[in-house]
């Protein structure tokens, strides 16, 4: 089901059932962006999604993927054939999509990647391009933000409204960082929430991937969860 988080701008329920859910967004500010289209199989799907909002695939201008992992990216197969735009993804996991950089066999992240990108590659015939921190795109600029993954960007519209992927997620209105199995590095996730919000201007609206997204005072919440960590590591 489709909520409206601020003007021209929306959630889509996208997943299956927790913890196989994750939230995607549409983003219409003159130009269509779909921020993260969920898994290969959605239920509900993509399309209906859109469709209850008044777009279609074939609406959408450019795809912007947080992170490479398969709730993220593996929604890109409901594209193909209907959207020709570009699709933006941090050049680090780009690397790590179409196998030009070699995570670690043992790390249990780098394992997984090993196998998933097998299994749900990058389509070769969609135009992914890698960004950089700092790199503005539209309305929108991105950060990067590793730790969850060596490339995890958080993009930010200059209305007031943060992608923030899985840099962190929502639990009783309170920001956390990701479970410790689901990331590289759980000490340079904390890195990047920290260095983050102190480079971000303040924005309104927190658009996690996972959880209820904050449509006020996200940029405080965020700053609340970077001083509870700065605690927990004293």
């Amino acid at each position: 089901m489709t909520t409206r988080l601020a003007e021209g701008v929306w959630l889509l329920d996208l997943g299956l059932v927790p913890p196989l859910a994750t939230n995607g967004f549409l983003v219409d500010d003159g130009t269509v962006t779909l921020v993260d289209p969920g898994l290969p199989w959605n239920r509900p799907s993509l399309s209906a999604e859109l469709g209850e909002v008044g777009y279609g695939i074939a609406d959408i201008d450019r795809v912007f993927l947080t992170h490479h992992d398969i709730d993220h990216t593996g929604g890109l197969g409901a594209l193909q054939g209907r959207f020709d735009g570009p699709v933006y993804i941090g050049a680090a996991d780009l690397a790590l999509g179409r196998g030009e950089s070699r995570p670690r066999l043992l790390h249990h992240k780098g394992l997984f990647h090993r196998v998933a990108r097998r299994l749900f590659p990058l389509p070769a015939e969609m135009d992914v391009r890698g960004v950089e921190d700092g790199d503005e795109i539209g309305r929108f600029t991105a950060y990067h933000t590793p730790g969850h993954n060596p490339g995890h960007t958080v993009f930010v519209h200059d209305s007031g409204v943060a992608f923030l992927g899985d840099l962190v997620w929502e639990s009783d209105r309170r920001l956390t960082t990701p479970i410790r199995f689901d990331s590289y590095d759980t000490a340079e996730v904390a890195e990047s929430i920290r260095s983050f919000v102190e480079r971000v201007p303040p924005f309104d609206v927190a658009a996690m991937a996972h959880g209820t997204p904050l449509i006020r005072d996200g940029h405080a919440a965020l700053l609340d969860c970077s001083v509870r960590l700065r605690t927990d590591w004293k």
